[in-house]
C-alpha cells in the first residue's frame, strides 16, 4: 500500500426516487450526480468515477461528458469511469474523449476499463456477444499502445488497423492513468500486470480478504513482466449515516429492490435481511453504517488488500438524492480522517 490511501466514490447514475416516492426523471438524476461531484470535492474526498449503462435504472450513458462538467466546477478531485464498456467501443475514441478531459481538468482525468457486468451495449452498437472475449482482448491491446502516445501500429479482427498513427490530444503527463476493472480472474489479473495498468478489483460480495490471492498474482506478475509497480484499488457499495442502524433501514428497501430486479434477470436468489445484514458485518462486502463502522471497516481492508484506493459505490439503486449527499458528507468529514488515522 502506498503512502497515503486515496478515498473515491463511484456512481452509475443510478435512478433514485423523490420525496414522494416517484421515480426522478433521467436528466435531474444527472443533474444530481453534477451536484453530489461538487459536494465530494469539497469535502476533500480524492475520486469520483461515472460508470456507463445503456438501461432504464442508471441515467449515464456518456459518462466523459458528465465528467466533463464536473471538471468544470471543481478543483482537485480526480475524475474518471467506472468502467467504460471498452469492448462495445472504440479504443481510439475512448483514449481521445479521456485525454480531453485530462486536458479540461488540469491532469485529472483517468480512465477505468472494463468488459462491464451489463451486455445491452453490445447489440445496441452492433457487436455480437459470441465475440465478447476476442474484442476485450483486442481492444485493450490495443488501448495500451495508444497510452504510449507515440506512433500505433496495430492489426486485428475487431476494427480497422492502424500503420505509424498518431492519436490527438495528447496529455500533458504523457501518461493516461489507466485502470483495468478485475472481478476475480486470474486471467484478467495477470493482463492489467501485462500492459502495466492499475488493478481495481470489484468486491460487490463476500468477504473481501478472498482478493488476496489476486494481490499476490498481481505482484509476482508485475515483476515477470517488468512494467514496474501499480497500483492496487478496490470498488464496494455502502452507505454511510449517523449510526449503524440508521445507514441500514435507508439502504436496505432500495438495496433490496436493486438486487431483486438484477436477480429476475439473472436467475439470483431474492436478497434477504439476514444476508443483507451479513454482507453489512464486518467480513461483508457492504460498507455501510456509522463513520466510525465504515472507516473501520475500509481501513482493514486496505490493509489485507495493500490498497492504494478504495472506492465507495455510493449511489445504491432508488436511494434518494438527499441520502446520498449526506453520505458523502460524512465519507469526507468523518471517514476519510478515521481511516487515514487507523492506517497511520
Amino acid at each position: 500500500m502506498g503512502k497515503s490511501l486515496e478515498l473515491g466514490i463511484d456512481t452509475f447514475g443510478d435512478v433514485t426516487l423523490d420525496a414522494d416516492g416517484e421515480r426522478v426523471p433521467q436528466p435531474q438524476v444527472i443533474r444530481n450526480l453534477v451536484e453530489q461531484a461538487v459536494l465530494a470535492d469539497q469535502v476533500g474526498l480524492d475520486f469520483i468515477g461515472v460508470g456507463e449503462h445503456h438501461r432504464k435504472d442508471f441515467a449515464v450513458s456518456a459518462p466523459d461528458v458528465v465528467l466533463a462538467t464536473i471538471a468544470g466546477r471543481t478543483e482537485r478531485i480526480r475524475l474518471g469511469s467506472a468502467v467504460t464498456v471498452l469492448s462495445s467501443d472504440d479504443p481510439v475514441r475512448v483514449f481521445q474523449r479521456f485525454a480531453t478531459l485530462d486536458a479540461l481538468s488540469n491532469g485529472r482525468a483517468e480512465v477505468i476499463l472494463g468488459r462491464g457486468s451489463f451486455t445491452e451495449s453490445f447489440p445496441l452498437f452492433g457487436f455480437e456477444l459470441s465475440d465478447y472475449n476476442t474484442l476485450f482482448e483486442e481492444k485493450v491491446a490495443l488501448f495500451a499502445e495508444l497510452r504510449s502516445e507515440g506512433a500505433v501500429t496495430w492489426e486485428g479482427t475487431t476494427r480497422s488497423a492502424l500503420k505509424d498513427q498518431h492519436i490527438f490530444p495528447t496529455t500533458e503527463s504523457g501518461a493516461l492513468r489507466t485502470w483495468l476493472g478485475v472481478g476475480g480472474s486470474p486471467e484478467s489479473v495477470v493482463r492489467t500486470a501485462h500492459y502495466g495498468f492499475g488493478l481495481l478489483l470489484a468486491v460487490i460480495g463476500g468477504e473481501p480478504e478472498r482478493f488476496r490471492p489476486y494481490v499476490d498474482l498481481f505482484h509476482r506478475a508485475l515483476g515477470e513482466f517488468g512494467t514496474g509497480p501499480q497500483p492496487i484499488g478496490m470498488h464496494s457499495p455502502g452507505h454511510i449515516s449517523d449510526t449503524d442502524e440508521q445507514a441500514k433501514d435507508e439502504l436496505w428497501p432500495h438495496y433490496f429492490d436493486m438486487m431483486s430486479r438484477l436477480g429476475r434477470e439473472r436467475g439470483w436468489a431474492p436478497p434477504t435481511r439476514a444476508r443483507f445484514e451479513a454482507e453489512a458485518g464486518p467480513e461483508g462486502a457492504l460498507h455501510v453504517g456509522s463513520p466510525e463502522t465504515v472507516a473501520t471497516k475500509i481501513a482493514r481492508n486496505a490493509k489485507a488488500l495493500e490498497l492504494d484506493r478504495f472506492d465507495l459505490k455510493y449511489s445504491n439503486g432508488t436511494l434518494p438524492h438527499p441520502q446520498l449527499l449526506r453520505s458523502i458528507e460524512l465519507y469526507g468529514t468523518k471517514v476519510a480522517p478515521r481511516v487515514r488515522e487507523l492506517l497511520a
